[in-house]
């Protein structure tokens, strides 16, 4: 009864399981439960000591060796096949012995209860002098942390997808938008000064839907504009000024900002995209909704080119990756160890590893991982490749 699975029992009661409705009903007042199965245990262990006492000493006489042998023999007894035997058990089988004990017990329950109760009332007594709390809640609530583990311990009777979704969605919140997001030097935007012509080439050549807008350099972000909304126009009408009436104010998110907590922003604010900011204002990158839907569920939408994160190449040594990629992705995609609670980027991991930009054809190790810096260019590592284990570099 006390070892059954609560959750597992709920789910049986939905069901309309009878048993597992008599046991829950047991389980909720535990002190009468508890006193009945007691009285029964306490009342035929008492009577088989009895019994085999009487019995020794009628077949072997009334001395100090029978009653030897008795005590002997009924403490064997009582061990092996009232005690061990049947709780090992009932500790292996729960639930289906605890459903099916539940009629027995129920109907002893309603015999017996003038006799429990009366005993109850000496225990409730003792544990008021303990200054103990008798009260019985339904259930104890899980923690998130409780939680994570038995989800992470149920892993084998889940679904492996299922099972990965889940495990994403406890880890959200230790996400912020800084670990998904796109760096500033990798977002597609365009410069509204720009001429017509060079409006008109990036818009048609633009690899997303969604296009933030700024003047003259990004951080003076302007608006956001959808090319569902400027596709259909003729050439001589997408100009700047048409651009202004129909984008959207820009979103912005505070540095640090949790992803679940994003994700609720998003929905209540009907956003899908939003500029990350920092304390000082400084435009740090963009994030959109599928950047948080794609840590919980896995990649679901078509690579471009600012996508961040991907082998560039794959030989038999190992990969080709850019710089730029962030450690979260490299972790999940190649089954990488990179600490995430420094640099988000592996260039920003081997920067912060030599304190200096190292030179072309530089090796390293970080993490149990064998590294040489391929390419570096404009002050930033751009090409890293990464050995396969016990690959020489």
């Amino acid at each position: 009864m006390m070892a059954v699975n609560r959750y597992r029992l709920k789910s049986l009661v939905q069901q309309g399981h009878r048993g597992a409705r008599l046991t829950s009903e047991l389980l909720q007042k535990t002190d009468k439960l508890l006193g009945v199965i007691l009285l029964g245990n306490n009342l035929i262990n008492s009577a088989s000591a009895s019994l085999a006492t009487v019995i020794t000493f009628r077949l072997i006489g009334n001395d100090e060796v029978a009653l030897g042998i008795a005590t002997v023999s009924v403490t064997f007894a009582i061990l092996v096949f009232s005690e061990a035997t049947p709780k090992i058990v009932a500790a292996n089988y729960s639930l289906p012995i605890a459903t099916t004990a539940s009629y027995p017990l129920t109907l002893m329950l309603r015999l017996a209860n003038p006799i429990v109760w009366f005993v109850n009332l000496f225990v409730s007594a003792l544990i008021k002098l303990m200054r103990l709390d008798k009260s019985n809640e339904d259930g104890t609530p899980l923690s998130p942390e409780e939680l994570r583990i038995l989800v992470l311990e149920a892993g084998h009777f889940i679904d492996k997808k299922h099972h990965s979704i889940l495990m994403n969605l406890f880890e959200l919140q230790d996400i912020t938008v800084d670990d998904v997001m796109t760096p500033r030097n990798r977002i597609e935007a365009i410069d509204i000064n720009a001429c017509q012509d060079t409006l008109q080439e990036q818009l048609a050549t633009a690899h997303h839907t969604r296009i933030p807008v700024y003047a003259e350099r990004i951080d003076n972000m302007l608006g956001v504009i959808h090319l569902r909304k400027v596709l259909h126009l003729a050439r001589e009408e997408l100009t700047a000024e048409r651009i202004k009436s129909i984008w959207r104010e820009p979103y912005f998110i505070p540095a640090g900002t949790p992803l679940f907590a994003q994700l609720q922003q998003f929905q209540e604010s009907q956003r899908r995209l939003g500029l990350v900011v920092d304390e000082y204002g400084e435009l740090m990158g963009l994030v959109t909704i599928e950047d948080i839907l794609e840590e919980i569920i896995g990649e679901f939408t078509s690579n471009s080119p600012s996508q961040r994160g991907n082998a560039i190449n794959k030989d038999d040594a190992g990969h080709l990756i850019e710089g730029m990629s962030l450690l979260r992705d490299l972790n999940r995609k190649l089954g990488c160890h990179f600490p995430l609670d420094g640099p988000k980027t592996l260039n920003g991991l081997i920067l912060q590893h030599f304190q200096d930009i190292p030179e072309d054809a530089t090796c390293l190790e970080i993490s149990g991982h064998r590294m040489e810096v391929v390419q570096t260019q404009d002050r930033q590592v751009r090409i890293v490749k990464i050995y396969f284990p016990g690959k020489a570099s």
